[in-house]
């Protein structure tokens, strides 16, 4: 079955309103086909749900699809086995990955998304479509039972990359921290996505959109760049050796 993956790495770029960067990218998922899209905001954490409802809405309906916040829902589960399309967004990723598994909403979303249901993501949203979380930027500010998250793409994605280090900065840089991530996890690899950029996935081959491209970070010093529009196969980039093997959810 083709799978329609939409992973960006932000709701906003340079200076640019919410997600209005973006909407070439969400019609190459959803093929300006009529959706009715169920919006998990879990990740929103400094303000409501129905507050993050009433920003995303008005962007999607603009661009002439159907969303609604499973927040209302009585049943999540359910919620997501009737969707007809699944939209993630961002905020704290721990605080997303608890809630999802708190909500019983996770093997669910999996099964719909591999069986060909339309997913976007942006930042936390793509982080939680790896195999884990460990390439998020965020805080731990909870902890969900496990990192291991949704799987839809066999690899780790860090959003929002940006190179170097701000003048007075003494801390690791975002190269560091992955670099970290890759001594440690060793053969896994990291794809990374400036702002605005973004990964479009049939379940076999990744197509990156945005002209700033993305990052395929294959080892210490060892950096490939891959150029907007360009299509690869997702095997390229090494995940978790045994990640077919795993148990649902590690839980």
């Amino acid at each position: 079955m083709t799978q329609r993956i939409l992973l960006m790495s932000s709701s906003r770029k340079d200076g640019l309103g919410y997600l209005e960067h973006a909407a070439e990218q969400i019609h190459t998922l959803f093929k300006h086909e009529a959706r009715k899209i169920v919006f998990v905001p879990f990740a929103g954490v400094t303000y409501s749900f129905d507050t993050y409802e009433g920003v995303v809405k008005p962007v999607f309906e603009k661009l002439g699809y159907t969303l609604e916040s499973i927040h209302h829902s009585a049943n999540p589960r359910k919620t997501i086995e009737e969707a007809e399309a699944i939209a993630v967004g961002g905020g704290n990723t721990f605080a997303l990955l608890k809630r999802m598994y708190e909500a019983d909403i996770a093997a669910a979303i999996r099964a719909k998304v591999r069986a060909g249901t339309p997913y976007v993501g942006w930042s936390a949203g793509s982080n939680v479509a790896c195999p884990t979380i460990r390439t998020t930027n965020d805080m731990p500010i909870v902890q969900p039972p496990t990192l291991r998250a949704l799987g839809l793409v066999p690899f780790q994605i860090n959003p929002h990359f940006i190179g170097g280090k701000p003048v007075g900065h003494n801390g690791e840089s975002r190269e560091e921290r992955l670099a970290e991530f890759l001594e440690i996890n060793a053969p896994e690899q990291v794809f990374a996505l400036p702002e605005g950029s973004a990964l479009y996935s049939d379940g076999t081959h990744g197509t990156v959109l945005g002209e700033r491209g993305a990052l395929h970070f294959k080892g210490k010093d060892a950096i490939d760049k891959i150029a907007g529009g360009e299509t690869f196969p997702l095997a390229r980039i090494a995940g978790p050796a045994d990640l077919a093997n795993w148990p649902d959810f590690g839980i």
